[in-house]
């Protein structure tokens, strides 16, 4: 196993140990990114508007993966969701999460 493997390999484990706990897809990125592909079964908050819906977030009672194109805008939201006690992961760019999946 290189250092390589190492690296995303934890990301990888990560993702599964996330989903084997009821985990749900978050996609943060812009509505026109949306429409152009996204994870089914995700749930769709763009970034900017996800202080508004801290309380529906936390009514579910699940942890979330969090995902957008790159992997930026996902760690930001993550952090965010982690500071309102919302157990949150960065999944990074979605294309990549989702073969993790």
């Amino acid at each position: 196993m290189g250092f390589l493997d190492f690296l995303f390999g934890a990301k990888k484990r990560q993702v599964q140990f996330y989903m084997e706990n009821g985990a749900e897809i978050l996609d943060v990125r812009t509505q026109r990114e949306w429409d152009h592909g996204h994870i089914e079964g995700a749930r769709h908050i763009p970034l900017n508007d996800l202080q508004n819906h801290v309380d529906e977030l936390k009514s579910l009672e699940k942890p979330f993966i969090v995902c957008c194109a790159s992997g930026v805008r996902s760690a930001k939201a993550a952090k965010f969701l982690n500071l309102h006690n919302i157990e949150a992961t960065n999944g990074g760019g979605w294309v990549s999460l989702k073969r993790k999946l």
